[in-house]
């Protein structure tokens, strides 16, 4: 089978990032099938393209079976609403022209977040009369909405029309939490299929994070790493007020990794607060990620206090299970439930800094609950959240449609 996967903020295990899609593909290609992967080369953390010169677009071969184009894209992803508009647009045309020039494909993949390249998987589907799977990861508009960052009320509109349509044309619709269920059967009537969101455990099987440590002179503190996005959905204003409540209880320290269009600004809160207890890590690719998580005492995974963050299935919970590290998770919902059903961790009310700054010094002060929350985090990866099991639900629903 030729699969072709549109996906704007694809990146592969060479780049940080989530690596949902190039981890499946792997799989697929394990299998025998083809995957075509159509891509931006600008970064969705950092805004930076990793392609020079002027071009339509350039393909690699990735890996056995696995051929990635990347198409041109306007690089105004952290530059504002507008210029972020602008990008989104031009990959949906230039990703258009380039799915035109993949010859023999038999399924089309589209995927969110943004809707705008479901548009282009959808149309593709159509003039190559193949089926068009939807995949849901983050439930725009709504996100974009209740985050304020989509206001216009004519775009709003356009949007949701956008939403709709695609829904209902889509020949199966995929999620990757359960949390998005509900939510899509109300508008269209449908039932997706879940692929949940997971990870591979073995890519974290004796990590070290003694360099890590040593060279950002860690010692022996209790750390506690954020690894992900740095954006306005993060919420890590509230991580930097509870450093600021616990700068006095030596040994804690605060890790963030990562990247986005608000580490600048939390980098100068940072400075202007004296908060020696934080530091800030470039981005690491997913591929040296675990010698990094290794280093972490805890893992924090944190989003703002929004009711539509509930339905969440964050990757960076279950890479931390992965990891064997207890999660400190500053999200409610449905990802909540699956580390408290597995004792995975424990759960701090959004937007809380106090209570962040509370359950970092429980954990700190107690190692042995956070090794029994590690290891039964670890186990639940192995067991439910696992990324060949998600690879095999995927091919099944790729083969029937």
């Amino acid at each position: 089978m030729h699969i072709l996967l549109i996906h704007q903020a694809f990146v592969t295990t060479g780049e940080a990032g989530g690596t949902r899609h190039i981890e499946f593909s792997r799989r697929l290609a394990a299998r025998g099938h083809r995957v075509t992967i159509i891509t931006s080369p600008v970064s969705y953390l950092s805004g930076e393209s990793s392609l020079t010169g002027h071009f339509l677009w350039k393909k690699e071969q990735w890996a056995e079976n696995i051929e990635i184009r990347y198409c041109w894209t306007s690089s105004g992803m952290h530059k504002g609403f507008v210029p972020r508009l602008l990008a989104f647009f031009s990959f949906m045309f230039s990703s258009f022209f380039c799915a035109l020039n993949v010859k023999d494909v038999d399924l089309v993949w589209g995927t969110s977040p943004n809707l705008f390249q479901g548009w282009t998987a959808w149309l593709s589907a159509r003039l190559k009369r193949k089926p068009f799977l939807l995949e849901i990861r983050d439930l725009w508009p709504e996100f974009a909405i209740a985050m304020g960052a989509l206001r216009n009320p004519l775009l709003i509109r356009m949007s949701q029309w956008l939403e709709r349509f695609l829904y209902n044309h889509a020949d199966r619709i995929i999620v990757n939490s359960p949390g998005f269920i509900p939510y899509i059967r109300d508008i269209c009537g449908k039932t997706p299929n879940l692929v949940p969101n997971g990870a591979d455990e073995r890519m974290f099987e004796g990590a070290d994070g003694t360099a890590f440590r040593e060279e950002h002179g860690l010692g022996d503190d209790f750390v506690v790493m954020y690894s992900g996005a740095h954006g306005p959905a993060n919420d890590l204003e509230t991580v930097l007020n509870a450093a600021e409540i616990l700068r006095d209880h030596a040994g804690i320290r605060f890790v963030f990794v990562g990247s986005g269009k608000d580490k600048a600004r939390l980098e100068t809160i940072k400075a202007e607060k004296k908060l020696d207890n934080v530091l800030f890590v470039p981005p690491v690719p997913k591929d040296r990620i675990a010698s990094v998580m290794a280093a972490e005492d805890a893992g924090l995974a944190i989003l703002k206090k929004l009711d539509m963050f509930k339905t969440t299935y964050p990757n960076k919970v279950f890479d931390i299970m992965a990891c064997g590290d207890p999660v400190i998770c500053q999200i409610d919902g449905v990802i909540r439930e699956v580390v408290e059903e597995n004792q995975a961790g424990i759960f701090v009310e959004p937007g809380d800094a106090q209570a962040l700054a509370d359950a970092v010094l429980r954990l700190a002060k107690d190692p042995e609950a956070c090794r029994k929350m590690g290891e039964n985090g670890r186990r639940a990866i192995m067991e439910k959240f696992n990324r060949d099991k998600a690879a095999e639900q995927l091919e099944e629903i790729f083969i029937k449609l």
